[in-house]
């Protein structure tokens, strides 16, 4: 088979439901915003159902706006951030407080995802994508690398008693095995996907507009209409592979 025949195989193969035999989810990305391009679509549809679901965020994006000095910065995405999840039914956000652009893939990322893994005791691991570009053509940032990539490492090591112990000589905290799957969003090798409703779909799209600030600099339209055009075409986008069905599209990692 050539590469383009691949290329275009992966294209039409027909995406597989998400399983729903869960009931804790934790959500870890780099960014304010990550997980509104999307999946905030998705994890509507999982909190009306009852599921608890928890966001991390590995930084306050204090980099992200030009035109703000990145203390001030900090404070506004970290408020739209919370402001931005709970339109979605999330009651719990954390910041680890990494500096944002520049995170580094290595052990300290990997004790602080451990630790919250073993903290939040989720069956289901969402993050963004941490492979180098998106669908072929738009290079992947360094942060969304790093902290993908981290998070797959990180929940095997939270499983492990003896990776980073002192967190369970020192916290109190009790190893996590029960991870179950690592969900990646917004992956060009995306072999899952959840349907999501109109009424999830409007959600997402009030959640995405609460980063106002942030898509204020980012576009000219007004950030109802800008979230509103992104997330239908995205949404929509995925019926091709999902039996006509609108939804959010996962690459899933099984445990």
């Amino acid at each position: 088979m050539s590469q383009e025949d691949a290329v275009v195989g992966e294209q039409v193969r027909q995406l597989e439901p998400m399983p729903r035999d869960w009931s804790r989810a934790l959500a870890v990305v780099a960014h304010p915003d990550d997980l509104e391009y999307g999946a905030a679509a998705v994890v509507a549809e999982w909190t009306a159902a009852g599921r608890e679901v928890t966001y991390l965020l590995v930084t306050r994006g204090e980099a992200g706006i030009d035109s703000m000095a990145p203390e001030e910065a900090a404070r506004v995405r970290e408020r739209e951030q919370r402001a931005s999840a709970s339109v979605v039914g999330v009651r719990e956000v954390e910041f680890l407080d990494h500096a944002d652009g520049v995170i580094e893939e290595g052990m300290a990322l990997r004790r602080d995802l451990a630790a919250a893994v073993r903290r939040h005791r989720p069956e289901l691991v969402i993050t963004l994508n941490h492979h180098d570009t998106f669908g072929g053509t738009w290079w992947n940032t360094p942060d969304h690398r790093a902290v993908g990539r981290a998070v797959l490492d990180a929940v095997g090591d939270a499983g492990n008693r003896w990776i980073f112990r002192e967190q369970l000589e020192e916290s109190g905290l009790e190893p996590w095995g029960g991870v179950r799957w690592v969900a990646v969003a917004a992956s060009p090798h995306a072999t899952h996907a959840e349907e999501v409703s109109e009424r999830s779909v409007e959600l997402a799209v009030a959640s995405l507009a609460e980063h106002r600030a942030y898509l204020t600099v980012l576009s000219d339209e007004e950030p109802e209409a800008y979230a509103r055009r992104f997330l239908g075409e995205a949404i929509s986008g995925v019926a091709g592979s999902f039996g006509g069905r609108r939804g959010v599209s996962f690459q899933l990692y099984p445990r």
